[in-house]
């Protein structure tokens, strides 16, 4: 082996290791921050169904995003790893660290989304799933989420500021998520910021990048260098 591709070995070495699931929400919020972030990882594909016993070691909860740092450090979070990685570089300033309480207000939100939207939006899904007549109730229930969003959005280009930030990319994948469910209904539905804010994300080469699909980790033993790089 020569002497580039041994300082190569040893490089990667040195990258957090991220287990992923490629279509996994949680998964893909924690892709975009590190792509935003300009940082690199090692991006380790897999199936729920085979998880790799590296990872069941790291995090024996077996949920995906997981991140290993160099040191032994688990972060198994979504919202943990997006922010351990954006406090280590953020060209963006997606956390808004020149104004004290919009990382707060972020917060704030993306916390009501995570245990009370998700919820809903999980019912709704069900409901879709097994032709269940409470689909529109369910809906309905969702909907107050979507308007709170429709709203911030009259007011400014992203959901907290003019500038993009760390709510955008936490939420992204559920709203994507709410689209699919309905197709029609939604493309009608009286959020037509919400819509734009929605397809400006999914038409962008960042989340071409974030989506690529890559060789399962298990099956190819193949580092995927992951990032803005």
């Amino acid at each position: 082996m020569s002497e580039n591709a041994n300082k190569n070995r040893a490089e990667m070495k040195k990258l957090p290791i991220l287990y992923s699931l490629r279509n996994c929400p949680y998964a893909m919020r924690a892709r975009m921050a590190i792509f935003k972030s300009g940082q690199t990882v090692l991006l380790r594909d897999l199936v729920l169904s085979n998880k790799p016993e590296e990872m069941m070691q790291a995090s024996p909860k077996g949920t995906v995003p997981v991140v290993v740092l160099e040191d032994g450090t688990v972060i198994e979070e979504s919202l943990e790893v997006m922010l351990w990685v954006l406090h280590e570089s953020d060209p963006n300033d997606l956390l808004h660290s020149y104004e004290e309480s919009a990382l707060l207000e972020m917060l704030t939100l993306i916390n009501e989304f995570d245990n009370v939207f998700k919820v809903r939006l999980e019912q709704y899904k069900c409901a879709k799933r097994y032709q269940e007549d409470n689909i529109e109730e369910c809906r309905m229930a969702c909907q107050q989420y979507l308007q709170q969003l429709e709203q911030r959005l009259s007011k400014h280009a992203f959901l907290i500021s003019d500038k993009e930030s760390l709510a955008d990319i936490a939420l992204l994948p559920f709203i994507r998520q709410f689209a699919r469910v309905e197709r029609q209904w939604y493309l009608q539905a009286p959020y037509p910021k919400v819509r734009t804010w929605l397809n400006n994300y999914l038409q962008s080469a960042m989340f071409s990048k974030v989506m690529a699909k890559h060789p399962l980790w298990l099956d190819s033993q193949q580092e995927v260098i992951f990032g803005n790089n």
